[in-house]
């Protein structure tokens, strides 16, 4: 849990940090946003890449985390900028998974 609370953070400041000074701002608080969608998306799929959660429960931890973020956005600033950081959070998250299925043990954790 703490290894997916570090990369939730780390993958948060990263991202902020490209999106704010490289790839062109729209605002700090919305690439803050945006990194944290990216945050949410490596940490939740670093956390539930183990054998102890089934795809079933990988499935509804990862809708109620994409929820958290339709929320979040919603209420901060409006569902036409809430819905790429959902975007975003889908791509990496699959991202992960699809590094891991070219491993041998099928997890990037090991």
């Amino acid at each position: 849990m703490q290894k997916a609370l570090l990369y939730l953070f780390a993958g948060t400041g990263i991202s902020f940090l490209l999106n704010y000074f490289l790839l062109g701002s729209q605002g700090w608080e919305l690439d803050l946003y945006y990194g944290f969608a990216f945050g949410l998306a490596w940490g939740t799929a670093y956390f539930l890449d183990d054998e102890k959660f089934e795809l079933p429960q990988k499935l509804m931890y990862s809708f109620i985390a994409m929820g958290l973020l339709m929320v979040i956005g919603y209420f901060i600033f409006n569902l036409e900028l809430a819905v790429p950081s959902l975007i975003k959070f889908s791509m990496v998250f699959v991202a992960y998974y699809v590094l891991a299925s070219f491993r041998k043990t099928k997890s990037l954790r090991k």
